[in-house]
């Protein structure tokens, strides 16, 4: 048969059956003999272009020969430098990122197209594109998906002119590398601990909250010894402390706890000197490193007026206090009418960070303790007891009440108390205060932390801390023109001149009465009498001296135990004829046993929440009035 099909067997009649049969073989053996020739022919062909020096896409090629380096490097940094670029290009190509579900579409094409044939060229195209993808990617703009999704039927039925050329395509760089940029200066030195500062700034609580500045002199390592929860915690850690700075930071109060602790701590065994107490030094040491409490003491003869100040910030805030302190002992002779209202009021002053301790009462005579919420559970039932020294007992104008109760290992007794008035009743004054040591019942069943040291006489000696406050009347023992022109004379807050002449700094020396306690210096002009509403002492009728009859004395049973950092009055309260005292002091702590009943957390939620609810309303009556202010501003052009 011709090319031009004059003698093709497909067109060749024969009209004998027997024929059909024979032309229909010879179809068959025509057909596969063109075939078998057709492949042989491609064969020829792409062997003929291998040996030319053409590759094809369809056919696997050798990974290209590594680049000689003029300079000698070693085979460490060789590998490191192609870990380097593998993984840059990896973050860098956006194929790279691709969902699964995209290589699961490749392989269901190359199932649906069929054949080995295919399955080879797509390994000869990924070979391929591993080198030259981001560039025809970038070159064609389109989307990687198309890319992907293209079949290599497709590129095989392109022209030659339109297929690219893999040649060329290794030849050019696959992207553009920028240079890498160095630092304009030294770098910071590292720290020994490689934490995060988010780590180490996870549990710092607020600046606010804060009781104590840290001190500048203190070491960070010891400050950071001291304050870790167990002292086991630092076992087989080596000498990594990340883990350590990670778990709490140095101005926290709480800290981690092991579950082992938990399974095994049972608080029953423990003793001052033991690790397995709750109230022991290794708890003490957690929450308080120095081992010192601050506490807040204001005591007020209110006069029993039935309006309360509106604002009692200058009374438990000051502004010239750093920080809040742990507790707030408020006593108040003469009280007004309604103490569940002037309760509400300190909690309203205080805000969400105290919680009232106790609240007791004998009379007009009120005690509040209030204490910071993180630290009641260290606090340990607590105890009350009023004396009158009154003849009439119905009558609790004058008399004194105490509340007392442990933290950690040390007993704590604050007693407020209103002594006779009168000028010239030195002497009864004196045995309102022998009746109150001997008739205060103290403690109940709290256990004695120091019996050795206790008198069944004195109730001030059964406790380690003693604190005692109120309006004890006692007087200036000059004539009111004498004392107002020392007055006059005072100059720079020495009231050495009129403590000379001062019942109760003379009693306290002759040791008639406080005996063991003491005062500090007192640099604040005398508290009574004034008139209501301003600062000019009494012009009435009486004409009473100006005297210090509002005071706060102390005692312990270790010397040094207690030191007062602020001893003054509060000026800013004008709501009656005395003026407030307030006094903030440093205690010293010591452990405590497992035998103190804790009070497990208690104090008067509903106060709480009602001072709280207080406190909002407040707040939100202030920013009101404020916008209504900025609303109404009126603006006039003259």
């Amino acid at each position: 048969m011709t090319e031009n099909g004059e003698n093709s067997p497909l067109h060749h009649k024969n009209p004998a059956n027997g024929d059909s049969a024979v032309n229909s073989r010879t179809l068959k053996t025509s057909l596969v003999d063109a075939k078998s020739s057709k492949e042989h022919k491609d064969a020829l062909t792409v062997s003929a272009r291998n040996a030319e020096g053409e590759f094809s896409p369809y056919q696997p090629r050798p990974p290209p020969q590594p680049r000689l380096s003029s300079k000698s490097v070693s085979v460490e940094e060789t590998l490191r430098t192609r870990r380097l670029k593998n993984s840059q290009e990896s973050l860098s190509d956006p194929v790279e990122t691709g969902s699964s579900s995209d290589s699961l579409k490749e392989d269901l094409t190359a199932l649906a197209q069929g054949g080995f044939v295919f399955r080879e060229a797509a390994t000869t195209r990924n070979d391929q594109e591993s080198n030259v993808r981001p560039l025809s990617a970038a070159a064609s703009g389109s989307p990687v998906s198309r890319d992907r999704g293209s079949s290599l039927s497709d590129h095989g039925g392109r022209p030659r002119s339109q297929q690219s050329d893999p040649t060329d395509l290794r030849a050019r760089p696959s992207k553009v590398l920028l240079s890498p940029v160095q630092p304009t200066g030294k770098l910071p030195s590292l720290e020994k601990g490689f934490a995060s500062a988010t780590l180490k700034a996870a549990n710092r609580i607020d600046g606010d909250c804060l009781d104590y500045a840290v001190s500048a002199k203190e070491k960070p390592s010891d400050r950071l010894h001291r304050n870790l929860s167990d002292s086991r915690l630092l076992e087989n850690r080596g000498s990594d402390s990340a883990s350590v700075h990670s778990m709490r930071s140095n101005y926290s109060v709480l800290s981690p706890i092991r579950p082992q602790d938990v399974r095994n701590r049972s608080f029953l065994e423990g003793s001052v000197l033991g690790s397995g107490a709750l109230l022991g030094a290794e708890e003490l040491d957690r929450h308080f490193p120095d081992r010192k409490v601050g506490i807040y003491i204001a005591t007020w003869n209110m006069q029993g007026e039935k309006g309360l100040p509106t604002n009692l910030d200058d009374l438990l805030l000051p502004t010239d206090s750093e920080f809040a302190q742990d507790f707030y002992i408020i006593g108040v002779q003469e009280g007004c009418p309604d103490r569940r209202e002037w309760e509400v009021r300190l909690q309203e002053t205080l805000g969400p960070y105290y919680v009232m301790l106790y609240a007791a009462a004998h009379g007009v005579l009120y005690l509040t303790v209030f204490v910071r919420r993180d630290l009641i559970w260290f606090c340990s039932e607590v105890e009350h007891a009023t004396v009158t020294t009154r003849i009439i007992s119905q009558i609790k104008t004058k008399g004194a009440v105490g509340i007392a109760f442990t933290f950690f290992g040390t007993s704590f007794l604050f007693i407020t108390s209103h002594f006779t008035s009168g000028d010239s009743k030195v002497y009864e004054r004196v045995l309102d205060y022998n009746k109150i040591i001997e008739a205060l019942a103290l403690p109940k069943g709290l256990p004695d932390t120091n019996p050795y040291r206790s008198t069944s006489s004195d109730v001030t000696t059964r406790f380690d801390q003693v604190f005692w406050f109120g309006d004890f009347n006692f007087r200036l023992s000059k004539p009111r023109a004498e004392v107002e022109a020392i007055i006059k004379r005072t100059a720079g807050g020495d009231m050495g001149p009129l403590l000379e002449h001062d019942q109760l700094s003379k009693e306290m020396k002759e040791g008639s009465i406080f005996k063991g306690f003491q005062e500090a210096p007192i640099h604040f002009l005398p508290t009574y009498k004034f008139n209501v509403g301003c600062d000019v002492y009494d012009t009435t009728s009486k004409q009473r001296t100006p005297s210090f009859t509002d005071r706060i004395v102390f005692r312990s049973r270790q010397a040094d135990d207690i030191r007062a950092f602020k001893y003054t009055c509060c000026s800013g309260i004008k709501t009656s004829d005395h003026r407030p005292v307030i006094g903030v002091f440093q205690v010293k702590l010591r452990p405590g046993r497992d035998n103190i009943p804790l009070g497990a957390g208690q104090f008067d939620r509903g106060l709480y929440l009602e001072g709280i609810r207080r406190r909002i309303t407040r707040e939100l009556k202030r920013r009101e009035a404020m916008k209504s202010e900025s609303t109404s501003t009126i603006c006039t052009i003259s």
